[in-house]
């Protein structure tokens, strides 16, 4: 029988191996992410779950109770599976700005899909910057 340590042990084990695995395998074992803690350090790279979904740190930051994966994108970017078309969501800065050939559907998941035509993008579609695909 395992104990609760040895089980402990595991757990910081497979954390530790899945930081590996390819965004595509990643996301279909979430479960095997750390989940998202206020009070934590991240640093840039790192990926967790929040919400059944995986995320990547974008800034290193101590996390806060407002600060959640899915409210703050300049902290956090949403994984998403290769070649899967994201909506578009406004950046707060060069780190998550939109770059060449990034692809996105605006307004919504229902919009059509534009093309990024310049590097640190982070106008809307509608505004500059876009093509329509």
């Amino acid at each position: 029988m395992i104990n609760r340590e040895k089980v402990y042990l595991l757990r910081a084990m497979i954390e530790k191996a899945s930081a590996s695995l390819p965004d595509e395998d990643a996301l279909e074992a979430v479960e095997l992410f750390p989940a998202w803690q206020t009070g934590t350090s991240y640093a840039v790279g790192v990926r967790i779950r929040y919400g059944g979904k995986l995320y990547r740190c974008e800034q290193t930051h101590t996390s806060q109770a407002d600060w959640t994966p899915d409210k703050t994108p300049a902290l956090w970017t949403e994984v998403a599976k290769p070649g899967e078309i994201p909506v578009w969501r406004q950046p707060s800065g060069a780190q998550d700005a939109y770059m060449t050939g990034d692809k996105v559907h605006y307004p919504d998941e229902n919009g059509p899909v534009y093309e990024s035509t310049m590097d640190y993008n982070v106008y809307a579609p509608d505004v500059f910057g876009w093509r329509l695909v």
